[in-house]
């Protein structure tokens, strides 16, 4: 029996959390050894990539061969990227542990990450994209700010490779032609056959997100950090504070929904009085006032700004309406 030639390591691209969990086109490899992709709207192919922000949620869950770890990392595009440590890599799990205990002590920490890209197929078809952890650190500004603008210099190569491929015939001597590097022939043909026509604008948004927190790193990352702090203090009173005259605990803890979860948050965003935007823990906090759990008004949020496109967030952690 011939050996089967194990394929090379894929190199970890340097990708933003919104380009990626937009993607819903899995790439399988045939081959025992042959590498699987996730291919986003912009022709980019993760198998895996090396990710940062500030860790937003850390959890453990115990299975039947052990624990394994759940978590975020929010970049400075406001969007999520979602990790696992698993229960088959126990040389990572000493250090989740230490990093969990930091996380669970109001600790909120910048993390760099290397992940392989995976992802769940539910049962009516959607793709639900992830990482599985590979390597992970906590991190200074400055190593998050390196990472900000290669993304950011990354990105602005497939938005100007996507742009370029704009009325060209989908294949490998048109796209050559029109301008799209070779590297992302193959991802742009797989991409444009999968994928309706999109506008790109809210790629370019997050790339001037971050290049902006990159040029002013200390403010924008600190208030970042100060914004995931405050919400897990929030968090924390709901949890764990006496009734008060407004909310009490039983009520945010055992009150049935009332209504949509989505048409809580468009109404408290759209009635919120402060010119900013509403805060996000605010938003979570009506929605939890509503009766809904905390990890659903999460979700919600993040279909309300990524996929339906009915709020939007101009600045980090703040909240208004697109009418």
């Amino acid at each position: 029996m011939m050996n089967q030639t194990r394929a090379k390591r894929q190199s970890a691209i340097r990708i933003f959390a919104q380009e990626y969990s937009d993607a819903n086109l899995p790439l399988e490899g045939v081959g025992e050894y042959d590498p699987s992709f996730i291919i986003t709207k912009l022709g980019a192919k993760v198998n895996r990539a090396i990710f940062g922000g500030v860790i937003d949620r850390f959890e453990r869950r115990e299975g039947d061969n052990g624990p394994n770890y759940n978590g975020h990392l929010r970049d400075a595009t406001g969007g999520v990227h979602r990790f696992q440590i698993a229960q088959f890599q126990p040389e990572l799990h000493a250090d989740a542990e230490e990093l969990l205990a930091r996380f669970e002590s109001g600790d909120r920490y910048l993390m760099m990450m290397v992940g392989r890209a995976r992802w769940f197929e539910s049962d009516d078809g959607g793709i639900f994209t992830s990482f599985r952890a590979e390597e992970f650190c906590i991190v200074e500004r400055p190593v998050y700010v390196n990472w900000l603008v290669e993304t950011s210099e990354a990105t602005l190569r497939r938005l100007a490779a996507y742009s370029a491929s704009q009325g060209s015939d989908n294949n490998p001597q048109a796209l050559e032609s029109a301008g799209v590097p070779s590297d992302l022939i193959e991802g742009m043909i797989l991409a444009k056959d999968h994928y309706s026509d999109f506008d790109p604008e809210s790629y370019k948004v997050g790339v001037l997100q971050g290049l902006s927190m990159a040029l002013s790193s200390n403010s924008d990352i600190e208030e970042m950090i100060s914004s995931s702090e405050q919400e897990s203090q929030k968090n924390d009173s709901l949890d764990t504070s006496p009734p008060t005259d407004s909310v009490a605990k039983s009520d945010v803890s055992t009150s049935e929904p009332q209504g949509d979860v989505e048409d809580v948050i468009l109404n408290a965003v759209r009635n919120s009085s402060s010119v900013d935007g509403m805060p996000y823990d605010s938003i979570v906090l009506a929605c939890v006032e509503a009766g809904f759990s905390r990890e659903l008004s999460e979700d919600a949020i993040e279909d309300l700004r990524d996929v339906k496109c009915q709020i939007i967030e101009p600045r980090f952690g703040f909240f208004q309406v697109l009418d």
